[in-house]
């Protein structure tokens, strides 16, 4: 027997297209239901995988800035110690970098004078706080240090809790506390 509908008074049969069309209109809002859904998925979990790849940019930054500043904090040679203390002032930034800059010229004259050789190699180091602009990064360092009066002396072992601040692309030393 063939469906009817009743309107008003008399039955008449409802056509089969329109029997299937109204679960086609639902498919079809279903279907583009799941796929805006799952294309905000995607997007959220895009934009998720991109703030991850930018913090771990910007940890890898500021990690290698602050093992480079410890190096070059640490690794003075008479011999060139103006250009050692240049690299020092070129790796940092602010307050630190003006007072060590007001304080770089005695510093050569007694490397100088001491005939001092001091090399500082990282043996640590990790990022222990970071926001978008700068870092507290711990170093860990072992220092050997030569002078007039004594040869080779035994290594030193330093540790360092410097202050990393984004400077245009890059980051430099901003702070430097010594950790005992």
């Amino acid at each position: 027997m063939a469906d009817t509908e009743v309107v008003g008074s008399a039955a008449t049969p409802v056509p089969r297209l329109l029997r299937i069309a109204i679960p086609l209109e639902r498919a079809a809002v279903v279907g583009i239901v799941l796929v805006l859904g799952l294309g905000a998925l995607c997007g959220w979990l895009g934009y998720r995988v991109h703030l991850q790849q930018s913090a771990e940019q910007s940890r890898t930054l500021f990690l290698e800035a602050g093992k480079q500043g410890a190096i070059n904090l640490t690794t003075i040679d008479y011999q060139r110690a103006t250009a050692d203390v240049q690299r020092i002032l070129d790796s940092s930034t602010g307050t630190f970098r003006d007072e060590f800059a007001g304080r770089s010229d005695s510093l050569v004259t007694v490397v100088e004078q001491a005939q001092s050789k001091s090399s500082g190699t990282v043996t640590a180091a990790g990022v222990e706080s970071m926001t978008a602009d700068d870092a507290l990064v711990l170093v860990a360092l072992s220092v050997t240090t030569t002078n007039l009066g004594a040869a080779q002396q035994p290594p030193r072992y330093w540790r360092m809790r410097l202050t990393v601040t984004r400077v245009d692309d890059g980051a430099k030393v901003s702070k430097v506390d010594f950790v005992p």
